[in-house]
């Protein structure tokens, strides 16, 4: 008996694996970077050196997080060729990836790391509270509808 490719992989995790790296990445690359970071000018991905060091941080920010976007859209190309995607699976994981990247950002970058803050120049604690607070959850809202959406293997 042979098996080809397709059903060797599981397209239930790289469902997953695609909305929660697109997730991640829309999180860096739009919510993070352009209104933090471009729009607000509140503060950059590395602010413990120059503005020089700071804006070229930005800059590979920036590129990683739109790598991690397209290899989302990629992975989710390649289930869209395997099999039917199950969209409410796909959307509940981005909610988790955008959820999880902006609690690793607030606990670990802002408080864990201090390579930036949200803001200079005001006390903190409610800038900390309803960043990482809303992070919270979203990526609570996301496991909630991973936990819906997520079809019975016994079901077949």
């Amino acid at each position: 008996m042979t098996t080809d490719a397709s059903t060797r992989v599981d397209p239930d995790r790289r469902t997953l694996l695609s909305g929660i790296l697109f997730g991640c990445g829309i999180a860096a690359s739009l919510i993070d970077l352009f209104v933090f970071h471009l729009a607000l000018q509140w503060h950059h991905f590395y602010d413990l050196s120059s503005t020089a060091v700071a804006i070229t941080a930005d800059g590979f920010f920036h590129a990683v997080a739109w790598f991690i976007t397209v290899a989302g859209l990629f992975l989710l190309a390649d289930v869209r060729r395997r099999v039917e995607v199950h969209w409410a699976r796909w959307v509940a994981a981005v909610v988790t990836g955008v959820g999880a990247f902006q609690l690793f950002d607030g606990v670990v970058d802002h408080k864990l790391l201090g390579i930036h803050q949200i803001r200079y120049g005001v006390d903190l604690l409610p800038y900390d509270l309803v960043w990482i607070g809303s992070s919270a959850v979203v990526l609570a809202v996301g496991l909630v509808l991973l936990r819906r959406t997520r079809r019975r293997r016994d079901a077949r």
